[in-house]
């Protein structure tokens, strides 16, 4: 597995080594042993969620509040994505930056996402299904956002505003300036 830094400390792209032949392809796409030196930090993942959403679909910018907090480890198996984390850390020199990376069922890439940021993405195939291990489990009273569009963090999903599709939930999310992060 080759491992990628990115602009933002902890934050990695993981590119497996693929091994191809007429048949088809394998690879190693998780090994738990390998967590903690890949990644430079210790992440023991307890649950994975997968999605399945349509062209245009931007799910985010998510995360849980302390102490439900989760670390991602998110890949896609269908179609192709535009993945996006956003820095709340509040003593981090990036606070409020972003990492955007392209993951597809093609370039197999994953993206680790520590504690301490937001989370979302855009599809930007016909359908994508997306798959997440996360550290910590789920709880909804810790269920916070960032809104998708804030101008701060200017996230350019790569979908024209005709083509976007959002929840309710999403559209009610505060701007970065109203949220005191807990991270």
């Amino acid at each position: 597995m080759n491992v990628i830094d990115t602009d933002i400390s902890g934050v990695k792209i993981l590119e497996p080594r693929i091994l191809g032949d007429s048949r088809g392809y394998f690879f190693e796409s998780f090994r738990a042993s390998d967590v903690d030196s890949l990644l430079g930090c210790h992440a023991e993942f307890v649950q994975e969620n997968q999605s399945r959403s349509c062209r245009g679909v931007v799910r985010g910018l998510h995360f849980q509040l302390p102490p439900h907090a989760q670390a991602k480890l998110v890949r896609v198996v269908e179609g192709t994505v535009l993945d996006v984390a956003v820095d709340l850390r509040r003593n981090s020199p990036t606070y409020g930056r972003h990492v955007a990376v392209e993951l597809s069922a093609a370039n197999c890439r994953q993206l680790f996402i520590p504690r301490g940021f937001a989370h979302g993405f855009a599809v930007l195939s016909e359908f994508a299904t997306f798959i997440y291990k996360c550290d910590n489990y789920y709880a909804p009273q810790a269920e916070g956002g960032i809104l998708w569009n804030d101008p701060a963090i200017a996230i350019d999903w790569r979908l024209r505003p005709d083509e976007i599709i959002l929840s309710e939930k999403d559209l009610r999310h505060p701007l970065l300036h109203q949220f005191t992060s807990p991270f």
